[in-house]
């Protein structure tokens, strides 16, 4: 599909809604004046999830009005998105944005929306890492030994994921372009059974989210060769990152919020102020860090360049892997 121009997207994210002035501020400083959903478009229980409820809950006690996630599965995580673009632009629904936003976009070839066109970012959230795991009785304790016996042994390495074009499937083919290494990919229906596979010795590596695999790690049932974000994580401080070894390499999940263009930008501006000043909060910031995440923060541009950024990353890997949506 063709992406707009990365200017444009970012000249969007800065614009706002083509209402007289005067009638937009009233509005903002009037807004909430009832209850808000937040999409997310996974089911209960996963990061989405759980930020959409973090980050509703502080916008509720802070606005006045009810936050309410409302989630969303589906289609590949295009069916709440779809629901966010077709919503009235009045901030009134928000789209709680995961990775897959970035993914999608070359991901698939006909979508009803363009995410770049059609959803305004407000705030980034969260960074989430994930680590590169392997069965202890394989025969690599660091990355270079790692890519040493995969040259050694090409296409003889079997990388689960917990499924086709999620963060840890595209995590894993960024690594075997970047790395020049022959991998075969095995995906599942989930992070769980990839695990138990994992642990099991049928299949070699993951790249799983750091609450996925922490506990086996400090368990000893899986060995922890890196970490995929460019800085180290502080849940495994001793642990080295991929970009140590492969420069460059950088893969998380990135979350934040994001509303229906065409949203007057004093609303856009008033939910950016309160998420930052969630994210400035201990309490958040500690809750984030039990997630293994990083807070993000910043203004609605920081997000849009971000999300521009990793749209162009993974469309670049989703080519070169082929990958196709299941």
């Amino acid at each position: 599909m063709k992406l707009p121009h990365r200017r444009q997207f970012l000249h969007l994210a800065a614009g706002a809604a083509a209402l007289p002035a005067v009638s937009r501020v009233a509005w903002a400083q009037a807004y909430p004046a009832r209850p808000v959903r937040i999409i997310a478009a996974t089911g209960p229980g996963g990061a989405p999830d759980i930020l959409a409820r973090l980050i509703g809950q502080w916008l509720s006690e802070r606005l006045g009005q009810q936050f309410v996630t409302e989630n969303r599965p589906g289609g590949g995580n295009n069916i709440g998105t779809e629901a966010v673009v077709r919503a009235p632009p009045d901030g009134y629904t928000l789209l709680l944005v995961d990775p897959t936003a970035s993914v999608n976009a070359t991901l698939y070839e006909k979508l009803n929306y363009n995410f770049i066109r059609d959803i305004a970012p407000v705030a980034g959230i969260v960074r989430l890492p994930l680590v590169m795991v392997v069965n202890p009785s394989f025969p690599a304790q660091i990355v270079p030994e790692f890519i040493a016996y995969a040259k050694a042994n090409p296409g003889k390495i079997n990388m689960a994921s917990p499924g086709i074009a999620t963060p840890g499937h595209v995590a894993g083919e960024l690594f075997r372009m970047m790395a020049g290494v022959d991998m075969v990919h095995v995906p599942y229906r989930g992070g769980a059974p990839a695990l138990t596979d994992l642990i099991g010795g049928q299949v070699q590596v993951l790249f799983g989210t750091t609450s996925l695999t922490i506990e086996q790690i400090r368990a000893g049932k899986l060995r922890p060769l890196a970490v995929t974000t460019a800085t180290r994580w502080e849940g495994l401080p001793d642990i080295s990152t991929v970009a140590d070894f492969v420069p460059g390499y950088e893969a998380s999940a990135v979350l934040g919020v994001g509303v229906p263009k065409r949203t007057p930008g004093e609303i856009t501006d008033k939910l950016n102020r309160e998420i930052n000043a969630a994210l400035a909060d201990p309490k958040i910031k500690a809750r984030l860090a039990d997630l293994g995440g990083t807070a993000l923060a910043g203004s609605p541009a920081d997000f849009a360049k971000l999300i521009a950024d990793e749209t162009e990353k993974w469309g670049k890997v989703i080519k070169f892997a082929g990958i196709k949506p299941e």
